[in-house]
């Protein structure tokens, strides 16, 4: 009998393991409309290699503008940017319903419309200051562990309470029979297509939003932020020189300078009694911490001069300088 070849065994597939850098910093990214926020994250990940990243608060995928994005330890302080006012210009489109609210839902309901500027200034102003807004249904809030737009895409509607939010300010920019813009600064929480649904319902003839770009969120303006263009045009060992450092997301507070025992300390969860001297009057409240090689994190100064730790970053000591 003739003996059978042996089968040729197949090679092993190697797996090819990615190697992420070790990058921190904040990204002021122009996010591009079509895209959403998690597909802008991760493709600035991978621009940048990064080994840890997380945003700041989402926009829709028919959204532009601002979106800062954190990478390393800056991912800590994520939650600074969530909290703070933001503004938006939108486009409205007077006499048209969505389920969405938004250019990308199905049409509800269409009316005429007949409105005059001085009608929408008169609706506008009832929106100025403290509104009360009920959240919409294609939104990421959670019931039951589920996000409403879930429900929505399933054709279910869940009741959802009225909101208070803090229109700061409110500008129409431009009107044009049936379509105007407007310029909105507003407090956290504010979702834009439930305002421009509730102008339209003021005004009788129903609305809703088809354009919406994020220009500011608390100091950071869309004026300083790069595209994914942009960013991929860098060579690749630049682009984490155009990250802002991780303090600037914390900028607003005051700052808080220890030597290096002191620091120290800190780092090994002491509480500090520091007193008075050299803390500048620090009130009670969180507080930008630096050590004698750069920023450290967030403390909490306590009454009677004492600091705590609040959040540190892991490279403690050994952080780079930063800017104080």
């Amino acid at each position: 009998m003739q003996e059978l070849a042996a089968r040729p065994r197949r090679p092993k597939q190697v797996q090819r393991k990615i190697v992420r850098a070790i990058v921190d910093g904040v990204l002021l990214l122009d996010k591009p409309r079509g895209m959403s926020s998690n597909g802008a994250l991760q493709t600035a990940r991978r621009l940048l290699n990064a080994a840890k990243a997380g945003h700041t608060g989402t926009l829709d995928p028919m959204a532009s503008g601002l979106l800062p994005l954190t990478f390393g330890e800056a991912t800590k302080f994520s939650q600074m940017l969530l909290d703070a006012d933001k503004t938006y210009e939108a486009v409205v489109q007077l006499g048209i319903e969505t389920d969405s609210g938004d250019a990308e839902g199905a049409v509800l309901a269409s009316r005429p419309v007949a409105v005059e500027r001085a009608q929408l200034d008169a609706v506008l102003e009832n929106f100025r200051g403290d509104i009360e807004q009920v959240p919409p249904m294609y939104s990421a809030l959670k019931r039951d562990g589920k996000a409403l737009y879930e429900y929505a895409r399933a054709g279910i509607e869940i009741e959802r309470e009225a909101r208070k939010v803090r229109i700061h300010a409110l500008e129409l920019l431009d009107f044009a029979a049936t379509r105007f813009s407007i310029r909105v600064a507003c407090s956290k929480g504010t979702y834009i297509r439930s305002l421009a649904m509730d102008i339209g319902s003021a005004l009788g003839c129903g609305a809703h939003l088809c354009a919406l770009r994020r220009t500011r969120i608390g100091a950071f303006d869309v004026a300083d932020a790069l595209t994914l263009e942009a960013l991929e045009a860098q060579p690749a060992e630049a682009r984490a020189g155009l990250l802002a450092p991780a303090d600037t997301l914390v900028a607003a507070y005051p700052a808080c300078h220890l030597d290096a025992e002191q620091a120290r300390g800190l780092l090994q969860g002491r509480v500090l009694a520091l007193g008075d001297a050299g803390t500048e009057g620090l009130a009670v409240g969180l507080v930008r911490v630096y050590g004698p090689q750069g920023f450290l994190g967030l403390g909490q100064w306590q009454l009677g001069g004492k600091l705590a730790a609040r959040r540190l970053i892991a490279t403690g000591a050994d952080a780079p300088g930063a800017s104080a």
